[in-house]
């Protein structure tokens, strides 16, 4: 069964909803604690309150090298990064593109001018989303390590403005199951800046 556009909508919801929906559907189990932009996706029926939330988008800036590689060709300071998106498996198969296409539209193209994200081969993605939705295709980045938790929760090493060490992410609860590269992606939203830098 496909998604009824006309049954749906994408509109901002709060981080608290958005940190409920990922920690239950996405396979991280976690999200950051900031973000600039967090979009829910909704039955229009049942679109007044966040509990009724079906689908989250994430983003917030990536860190400089990923913005500097991704962009190059522009301000890396005006790029965004979709961190998270997470669909309830209830959903019909196509809302993930309705909720992802519809939560670039509420961006801001003179504040952001371009898109980027990733797909984990840790857990055999490859970025089919993506693909389906016109992002352009960077490659692969080079493996980084995977830290996982007895509960299966990922967390990175960065934390705040600090890399951790190994061994204080084992002190926290996280082994290092093994170094898996990532499939890169971006989208231009605004060609023709008239802020670029």
């Amino acid at each position: 069964m496909k998604l009824k556009k006309r049954d749906y909508l994408v509109r901002p919801i709060d981080k608290y909803t958005a940190r409920i929906m990922v920690e239950k559907w996405h396979y991280s189990g976690g999200a950051s604690k900031t973000g600039v932009y967090t979009h829910g996706l909704f039955l229009k029926e049942k679109s007044f309150f966040d509990e009724h939330c079906l689908g989250v988008a994430w983003w917030l800036p990536p860190i400089p090298p990923a913005a500097k590689s991704a962009y190059p060709e522009g301000n890396w300071k005006k790029v965004l990064a979709l961190t998270r998106l997470v669909i309830n498996p209830d959903v019909p198969k196509n809302g993930a593109s309705f909720l992802l296409g519809n939560s670039i539209k509420l961006i801001n193209k003179n504040e952001w001018h371009c898109l980027i994200t990733f797909a984990d081969t840790y857990k055999n993605h490859t970025g089919a989303i993506y693909r389906a939705t016109n992002w352009e295709y960077l490659g692969k980045g080079k493996p980084t390590p995977v830290f996982v938790n007895a509960k299966g929760k990922i967390m990175g090493k960065k934390r705040g403005g600090k890399n951790l060490t190994t061994k204080e992410m084992r002190d926290m609860g996280f082994n290092l199951i093994g170094y898996y590269p990532k499939h890169k992606f971006k989208m231009i939203i605004n060609k023709y800046p008239s802020n670029a830098f």
